[in-house]
């Protein structure tokens, strides 16, 4: 069964093709880790060890905070809670990703973004500040700084959040980015500030460590970004050493529009599959384990993700990987 088959990711080995992904619980308290987020994960870990949990995502700066209830790894204090929760994960022995995250204009800080140009899915905006060039290198900067946490807190693989609306995806979808810079115009343009930030963190962590990317890949509005535009960025983001493609959505956020299918991104997920040589992982709108399994037989991905019947239920794989006494 591919399910349970092992797959390489960089240079480590992952016990299974099952993903937690990153869904945020509101646990945390003003963004340091709780007794309850500790416990959220062990009971997943424990209950149906996946091959790797992607912990929620982190917010790398304060002016970068997605919400009050975000969790934080802006700061060196925050490495020792991190420690609980990569501790945690590997009681059920799974590999520990840290997802980082700025969330530009989607968020509560000052609303800034690529152009002065708001999230065109999101109400009750007020229109975002355009970054300029110094800010975006400090921005990377504090990425990959925040990357050096995560290596020190355990984490044994670190993603870059480029979907769901926040700053990276809105630097990448042609709908919030109307730069006339270096940073703006062409996909490769778009994916600068993304493909910088790669090459900072990878400095950063080093050669051995994983590296990940959630790619909004797809914005499924007029004139947002396409599927082919996903492909073509992931064949850019293997060029530049990331190690696994998360596929998901951008303006769209991680649902896809008139969409409710288990993997309803697969039309995505498979042609980049065919055009890549790393991992690529697929999640939305898988129930069961038979619903994962044949979308790992029909190749429309190398990884499955499982977000809200995990969410719902630490035991929704309980048996699957090991023997339950």
């Amino acid at each position: 069964m591919l399910l349970e088959q092992e797959i390489r990711v960089g240079k480590l080995t992952v016990s299974n093709r099952l993903v937690m992904p990153p869904m945020q619980t509101n646990k945390t308290n003003g963004g340091r880790v709780t007794d309850a987020l500790v416990e959220y994960y062990r009971d997943r870990a424990l209950g149906s060890r996946p091959g790797i949990i992607i912990t929620e995502h982190s917010f790398i700066m304060p002016s970068g905070r997605a919400n009050e209830r975000q969790l934080s790894i802006a700061s060196d204090d925050m490495i020792a809670g991190h420690k609980r929760l990569t501790d945690a994960i590997r009681e059920g022995g799974c590999t520990a990703f840290a997802q980082l995250n700025h969330a530009g204009s989607n968020g509560v800080g000052e609303p800034v973004s690529a152009s002065g140009v708001n999230i065109p899915t999101k109400k009750l905006q007020k229109r975002p500040r355009e970054l300029t060039v110094d800010e975006i290198v400090s921005i990377e900067d504090a990425f990959a700084t925040a990357a050096e946490r995560a290596v020190k807190a355990g984490y044994d693989g670190v993603e870059l959040h480029c979907a769901h609306a926040y700053l990276l995806n809105q630097f990448y979808s042609p709908l919030t980015n109307k730069r006339r810079d270096a940073y703006g115009g062409t996909l490769e343009n778009r994916l600068r500030f993304l493909i910088e930030t790669v090459a900072r963190v990878r400095q950063a962590i080093g050669p051995d460590v994983p590296l990940a990317v959630r790619l909004g890949g797809a914005d499924y509005l007029p004139r947002g970004s396409k599927e082919e535009d996903a492909v073509k960025a992931a064949v850019i983001l293997e060029n530049a050493d990331v190690d696994l493609l998360d596929i998901s959505g951008g303006m769209c956020f991680y649902m896809r529009p008139g969409h409710a299918e288990p993997g309803f991104f697969s039309s995505m997920t498979e042609k980049i599959k065919a055009k890549t040589h790393i991992p690529v992982l697929l999640t939305g709108g898988v129930k069961t384990v038979d619903e994962a399994r044949k979308l790992l037989e029909e190749e429309k991905a190398d990884l499955i993700g499982v977000g809200r019947a995990l969410l719902k239920d630490a035991n929704w794989a309980v048996g699957v990987f090991t023997k339950q006494e």
